[in-house]
């Protein structure tokens, strides 16, 4: 299976993105998209979210669409039934982890403790979202765990700023980070998708080298 890093491998970040108002969904992904961020994670976390999934994937073609806030079985299902082509959660559990597995798309299950990314590790999976990033120790406990646990690599979400972000995509084990500064929600009020456009392109400007694989 594809890895959640390798589906834009050019994108340094993910827009975690809340919509209230499926109409808002497409041109709010054509901004992003324009702006150099085509991976975009649509929460659901709000009744329009399956929708917005669906339009995206349906009209914006540069956009790579998926579903965050993944915390159920039937949330998988829903969510690459409505076309995402990446899954997103805060946590895991083996119930939901085995929905995951099963669900044909790359997904990244959320972990907070070096236990957790070992038990994943174990079922073979080494693709991971930290989260809460900034309250779960950060930069620097992503570092810890670069040395006992090379083979994991995260996307870090939650706190995550523009300021904060080039540290983590300095580190060998981050793929991209997860993050909404790009989305002020005056902005996403006023409808102002030039004004995404541009803060995407920022966002987009972050990129590093990219880490090289671990060898196995």
């Amino acid at each position: 299976m594809t890895s959640v890093f390798g589906l834009a491998p050019e994108s340094p970040v993910v827009p975690v993105v809340v919509i209230e108002d499926a109409a808002d969904a497409v041109p709010l992904a054509r901004a992003l998209v324009a702006g150099g961020l085509p991976l975009i994670e649509v929460t659901l976390r709000t009744p329009a979210a399956l929708d917005a999934v669906r339009a995206i994937a349906a009209e914006v073609p540069g956009a790579v669409v998926g579903a965050g806030t993944v915390v159920s079985a039937a949330g998988v299902a829903d969510a690459v039934g409505a076309g995402a082509r990446f899954l997103v959660s805060p946590g895991w559990t083996e119930r939901l982890l085995d929905a995951l597995l099963g669900s044909g798309v790359p997904f990244l299950p959320g972990v907070s403790t070096a236990s957790e990314v070992v038990a994943l590790l174990e079922r073979g999976v080494e693709d991971m979202k930290f989260f809460p990033a900034e309250a779960a120790g950060g930069v620097p406990y992503l570092k810890s765990l670069a040395g006992p646990l090379p083979q994991a690599r995260f996307c870090p979400t939650g706190g995550i700023s523009l300021a904060s972000a080039p540290a983590y995509l300095s580190l060998p084990n981050v793929g991209c980070v997860g993050g909404t500064w790009m989305l002020p929600p005056d902005a996403l009020a006023a409808r102002d998708w030039a004004r995404v456009e541009s803060l995407a392109r920022g966002a987009a400007a972050l990129r590093g080298p990219v880490p090289a694989p671990v060898s196995r």
